[in-house]
C-alpha cells in the first residue's frame, strides 16, 4: 500500500494529572528524519518516542511536538496543610498581642507562608505512560492520513501508467507507417535529382534510415518499466525511492524516443509521454 509522506495529526489527553497534546507534522524527505520537541520535564521520553516513530514510518521529515500542562497549572485546587496554617495563624496572633499596633493578618498572608498551600506534584511515571499511549494514538492517526493520501496517489499513478501503455501501443502501430512515409519521402527526393540513384546505394540508405528510426528497444523497455511500477504499487513496504528510480528510467526512454521522432505525429506522442511521466514524477516525490 502506498503512503504519502505529507500528513498531520493532533491528539489531546486530559486527566487528573493534567493535559497532554501531541502534534505530528510530516513532509517528504529522502530518509526518515525526526525532530522531537518535548517539554523539559518529559525529555526522558525522547528515546522511546523516536523508537515508536521509527517503527511506524519509513521515510519523511517528521516534527514531533508535545505540550504538557500539569494539573496544578490547569486550575485544580491547591493542597492545604491545615495544621501548618493553624500554626501560622496562632503565631501571628501571639505576635499581635505583643505589639501595640498591629495589622490584621489576611488569609492570603497565611496562604503565602511556606508549607501552608502546595501544588501537588504530578506522578511522572503516570504522565509518561499517558504520553506514550497518546503518541501511539497520534501515530495511528498520522499513518491513516498518509495511507488515505497514498490511495489517491496510487489511483493517479495507475491511470498515468495506463495512458503511457496506450501511447506505447500506438507508437508500435504507427512505426511501420512512419517508416513507409520516410521511405517514400526519400524516394521522392531522389526522384527530383537530375541523375539516377544507384539501387544498391538506395537500399543501403533505406536500411540506415530504418536503423536510425528503430525504437523497438525503447518501447520494450517502457513496457518493462510499466510492469515494474505495477509490481511496486502492490508491495507492502516503502517503495518511493524505487518508484523515483523508475521515473528516471521512463524519462530516459521518452527522451530517446523524442530524439528519434522523424515526423510531427511521433514527436507529439513523445511529448505526451514526457508530460505523463512528469506528472507521475511529481506525485512519486511524495511517496514514502
Amino acid at each position: 500500500m502506498l503512503r504519502s509522506m505529507t500528513a498531520f495529526a493532533r491528539v489531546e489527553r486530559r486527566g487528573t494529572w493534567g493535559q497532554l497534546t501531541w502534534e505530528l507534522r510530516s513532509v517528504n524527505h529522502r530518509y526518515l528524519e525526526l525532530s522531537p520537541r518535548l517539554p523539559e520535564g518529559l525529555r526522558g521520553l525522547e528515546p522511546a518516542a523516536r523508537e515508536r516513530c521509527s517503527r511506524r514510518l519509513g521515510r519523511g521529515k517528521l516534527e514531533v511536538g508535545l505540550r504538557y500542562l500539569a494539573a496544578s497549572q490547569s486550575g485544580n485546587e491547591l493542597v492545604l496543610d491545615r495544621r501548618q496554617a493553624e500554626r501560622v495563624v496562632a503565631a501571628a496572633r501571639e505576635i499581635e498581642a505583643m505589639l501595640e499596633r498591629s495589622a490584621a493578618i489576611s488569609s492570603l498572608d497565611v496562604l503565602r507562608w511556606p508549607g501552608v498551600a502546595e501544588q501537588p506534584e504530578p506522578d511522572l511515571e503516570l504522565v509518561q505512560a499517558q504520553a506514550l499511549a497518546a503518541l501511539d494514538e497520534a501515530l495511528d492517526e498520522l499513518v491513516a492520513s498518509r495511507e488515505r493520501e497514498g490511495e489517491q496517489i496510487h489511483a493517479l499513478l495507475v491511470q498515468r501508467c495506463r495512458a503511457i501503455g496506450e501511447l506505447v501501443a500506438r507508437l508500435r502501430v504507427l512505426r511501420p507507417e512512419i517508416l513507409q512515409r520516410q521511405r517514400e519521402r526519400l524516394l521522392t527526393r531522389l526522384g527530383d535529382l537530375p541523375t539516377t540513384a544507384d539501387p544498391g546505394r538506395l537500399e543501403q540508405e533505406l536500411v540506415l534510415l530504418a536503423q536510425r528510426l528503430d525504437v523497438d528497444e525503447e518501447l520494450d523497455r517502457l513496457d518493462a518499466h510499466l510492469v515494474e511500477i505495477a509490481d511496486a504499487l502492490v508491495r507492502q513496504e516503502p517503495v518511493g525511492r524505487r518508484l523515483d528510480f523508475l521515473m528516471q528510467e521512463l524519462n530516459r526512454e521518452a527522451n530517446t524516443l523524442s530524439s528519434k521522432s522523424p515526423d510531427a505525429t511521433s514527436t507529439r506522442l513523445a511529448v505526451d509521454l514526457k508530460v505523463l511521466i512528469e506528472q507521475m514524477r511529481e506525485q512519486v516525490q511524495n511517496v514514502e
